[in-house]
């Protein structure tokens, strides 16, 4: 376990150093940075950044729509402090070094008073020390794998015992002891079945095996052809993005069923079922905090606002959910400090809350994460995900999973 937490180290910090070659993501005028934000005038300026083009694009163009709507909603209402908010959006690309050297521009150029974006691991720590040696505040809004803390970073996405422990219990509650272990290439999917491993070894799970797949991978033939001979109860499935159109045409085509063993996927949500199409996934499993299916009057505004902004097909999802929220948990934690001040955000914003599409959720002034509703959804033949299981009530984010002793290994 002590080998397996630094390699979990040593990845997460080659990460970082590959996204930075070239210009550093830490090499700013932090004093500019921190000064520049103009609060004169009767407007503010916000940034976005997401992948509106390359391999990510299909589940983060989407994303960005929905901070879209959230900013265009402020606004409308008053905006914040009596003050219009101006978005000015970044095209990620889909490369962790662009992300960051995004999140400089509109830091140190454009200086902005808060950035809502990212989607990947690797793209969140590209630009992590941007925000830390500037100190200026990144909305992180997508799941991810835990075990990160920082005060310039505000999650609201699932962390690890909100997303990847439920679904492994559900599971365990349905009677899986075997899993097979999929995912992309990069932080999130390693370190998630990291903690999948470890939680396994705790639980009388055996894992039949693991493979990973390049980002924008179609090639899927020959991890499918071992999933089919591995004989594992149900397979954990953390690939992302367009590659997961070719994953399940081929588990499909090798006659893979959820009957004959499930899927449980952490990455596919409304706007990924409609890309691979729901006669590819009908029946497979998803661990999320939202669906666009969740019958709720916040939720039920929240679909029917965004179906008019930008189209009556459209469908709503866990990542475009969580990213809106994000930009109202920013409005109350500026509303409660009474400041746009990034140090007077940060002394406020324990114990908000705002009513999300979601349900309620609240801001852990200690970690910066926020309390999630898990939820275990179930795909349908049209193309949305009924849920089959949900948490008893919000779950406390613990990043670090201090409350799970069989992850001491791996948290350090």
């Amino acid at each position: 376990m002590k080998r397996l937490s630094a390699g979990i180290a040593l990845l997460a910090a080659t990460t970082i150093l590959a996204t930075g070659c070239g210009s550093r993501a830490g090499d700013t005028d932090t004093a500019t940075a921190a000064g520049c934000v103009d609060t004169s005038g009767p407007t503010v300026k916000v940034g976005a950044i997401n992948s509106l083009s390359g391999g990510l694009a299909v589940s983060e163009s989407v994303i960005h729509d929905a901070i879209v709507m959230a900013v265009e909603e402020i606004n409308a209402g008053g905006g914040v402090l009596g003050k219009q908010l101006e978005l000015l959006s970044e095209d990620g690309a889909s490369e962790p070094t662009t992300f960051a050297e995004k999140a400089q521009k509109l830091v140190n150029s454009d200086c902005v008073a808060a950035v809502f974006g990212g989607y990947t691991s690797a793209s969140r720590k590209a630009m992590l020390p941007v925000f830390e040696n500037a100190d200026a505040l990144l909305y992180y809004g997508q799941q991810y794998e835990g075990l990160e803390s920082s005060p310039n970073i505000y999650y609201t996405g699932a962390t690890t015992n909100q997303q990847i422990i439920p679904a492994l219990d559900y599971l365990k509650e349905q009677g899986v002891t075997s899993l097979y272990l999929v995912g992309s290439d990069y932080v999130f999917p390693r370190t998630s079945n990291a903690i999948v491993k470890a939680y396994a070894a705790a639980n009388g799970i055996e894992i039949k095996g693991e493979d990973y797949v390049p980002l924008d991978s179609t090639n899927f033939s020959t991890i499918v052809n071992k999933i089919r001979t591995a004989g594992a109860d149900a397979v954990f499935n953390v690939v992302v993005g367009g590659s997961l159109t070719s994953f399940f045409r081929e588990y499909n085509s090798a006659g893979l069923t959820p009957e004959v063993m499930p899927v449980m996927s952490m990455c596919v949500g409304e706007e990924e079922v409609r890309s691979i199409g729901a006669q590819s996934l009908v029946g497979q499993l998803s661990s999320w905090n939202y669906y666009q299916t969740l019958d709720t009057p916040a939720n039920n505004a929240f679909v029917a606002d965004f179906k008019e902004r930008f189209g009556a097909d459209r469908v709503t999802s866990d990542p475009m959910e969580s990213a809106y929220t994000a930009v109202l948990l920013w409005k109350a934690a500026v509303e409660k400090a009474d400041s746009f001040g990034v140090a007077d955000i940060q002394s406020a914003s324990g114990g908000v809350s705002v009513d999300a599409p979601e349900g309620t959720v609240t801001i852990d002034g200690e970690n910066h994460h926020v309390t999630k509703t898990a939820r275990i959804g179930k795909v349908s033949g049209n193309g949305l995900i009924e849920q089959v299981w949900e948490s008893p009530q919000p779950i406390t984010p613990d990043p670090f999973l201090k409350d799970y002793p069989w992850a001491e290994g791996i948290t350090g």
